[in-house]
Order: C-alpha cells, then sequence, then structure tokens
C-alpha cells in the first residue's frame, strides 16, 4: 500500500502572521491524522514562521522551488544548502506555472530534481499537459516525453524519494477538474513510463499525485481511484478549514 501524500501548495499567497494563524487554526483539526502524509509549501518567506508552528506536529514543511547549484550568482533562486539548514523536508519541482511564466523546461526540471534528490529532499516533481495537447490528443506523448526527460541520468536507487504530481494545466485555477477516470488514466500512462525507466519494482511504489482543482467535494472521488496516490492542493489549501476536509476526505 502507497501511503497517500496531501500537500498544500500555497503559491504566492500570505504573511508570516497569516501562516502562524492558517496553523494554529489547522494543526487541531488533523490531529492524529497518521492515515496520510500531510505537506504545505508556503512562500519561501514564510518558511520559518511555517517550520516554528508546525514543530512537533506531524505536517511536514516543503519548498516551491530550488535550484541545481549549491550556491553562486543565481539573483532570485534558492539552493539546497540554504533550504537545508532551514529544516525543509519536501520540494515542488517544475510546477507549471514555473514552467508558463518563468521558463522552466524540462532539461531545467533535470537539473533541479538531481540536485533535490541529492541532498536528500522528497521533490513533488510536476508534469502535464496543456489544453491544447489534449484537445489535440496529445495527453500521453507529452506525459512520456516529461517523464523521460525529467528522469534523465537519474538511477532508480536516487530516485528513490521522488514524488509525481500529475497537473492537467487546463485544471489548474479554472475550476475545471479532470474526472476521476481522466486522472487515473494519466496516472496510469506515467506509471507505465516510470515502469520502463526505472522498472516495475520502483513504479509500483511510486506516489502520483493528482492537482488541479482539488476542493472538498471532489477529494474523496479523486483518492478512490487506485492509480490516484494523494493531491498537490493549491487554491484550496488556503483556508485551514478546507484543507483539513481535503485531507480526511
Amino acid at each position: 500500500m502507497r501511503k497517500k501524500l496531501i500537500a498544500a501548495n500555497w503559491k504566492m499567497y500570505k504573511t508570516p502572521d497569516q501562516t502562524r494563524d492558517f496553523f494554529r487554526e489547522f494543526l487541531p483539526l488533523v490531529a492524529g491524522h497518521t492515515r496520510d502524509e500531510i505537506v504545505v509549501c508556503p512562500p519561501f518567506l514564510d518558511l520559518p514562521a511555517a517550520l516554528e508552528a508546525a514543530k512537533g506536529s506531524d505536517v511536514g514543511i516543503g519548498a516551491q522551488n530550488v535550484h541545481w547549484k549549491e550556491e553562486g550568482a543565481f539573483t532570485g533562486e534558492t539552493s539546497t544548502l540554504q533550504l537545508l539548514a532551514l529544516g525543509i523536508t519536501h520540494v515542488i519541482v517544475g510546477h507549471s506555472e514555473r514552467r508558463q511564466y518563468f521558463g522552466e523546461t524540462d532539461d531545467t526540471v533535470n537539473l533541479r530534481l538531481k540536485m533535490a534528490l541529492e541532498a536528500g529532499f522528497t521533490p513533488i516533481c510536476c508534469i502535464g499537459e496543456v489544453l491544447e495537447e489534449r484537445e489535440a490528443g496529445a495527453t500521453d506523448d507529452v506525459l512520456r516525453r516529461q517523464c523521460t526527460r525529467a528522469f534523465h541520468a537519474i538511477s532508480a536507487k536516487k530516485a528513490a524519494k521522488l514524488v509525481i504530481a500529475y497537473e492537467p494545466v487546463w485544471a489548474i485555477g479554472t475550476g475545471k477538474t479532470a474526472t476521476p477516470a481522466i486522472a487515473a488514466e494519466a496516472h496510469a500512462v506515467i506509471r507505465n513510463e516510470v515502469t520502463r525507466i526505472f522498472g516495475e519494482d520502483f513504479a509500483a511504489k511510486l506516489r502520483i499525485l493528482y492537482g488541479g482543482s482539488v476542493k472538498p467535494d471532489n477529494a474523496a472521488a479523486l483518492m478512490a481511484e487506485e492509480e490516484i496516490d494523494g493531491a498537490l492542493v493549491g487554491g484550496a489549501s488556503l483556508d485551514p478549514k478546507s484543507f483539513a476536509a481535503i485531507v480526511k476526505y
């Protein structure tokens, strides 16, 4: 059995004070919940507040990005050494918004992923098709290409902590959600490709999350699919009651 991972991606929302307020309300709502792994990924400025607020709980804290060098002249970027010093355990890599707005490519995702794995993080590597690709019937090809290039020159041993998040880009922040069947179908394509790259044993243990307008009212149906091993939650994770309801689907 793969333990489900429910991860919050706060994107560019909340101040440190708002972060503390969130955890004050959220933690009692999920106290004693051990069925799933819970991770919150706030903006970089909120990481110290989140780590302090979550101390002593079972909730992990992750970063929304990480650079492929340990240090250097990379203005605006953050390194594994800096995140490790804080006590971060998870990092999101290759989110569709990083690809869409900030020039992230399959190749830079590969570099970031290698560094995150090398540093011992649990990386949540995001892949997914845009609307035009889905309508053109290219979804499977896109997912295979993104996997092949993101995992290039990474061994199954090195990739042991890898988590994949399938994000149909057309469903992010649009209110549209891939039906559980559509999501499960995409997850099966990803798992088959991972089997080809890393082997059957690895693929059987790999957690593949769904991300794309996950809400309290659709979480249970999505999580009921055998192929779906958790969720990467955007807007609905900003409210403590809403996120707790998704965690406890």
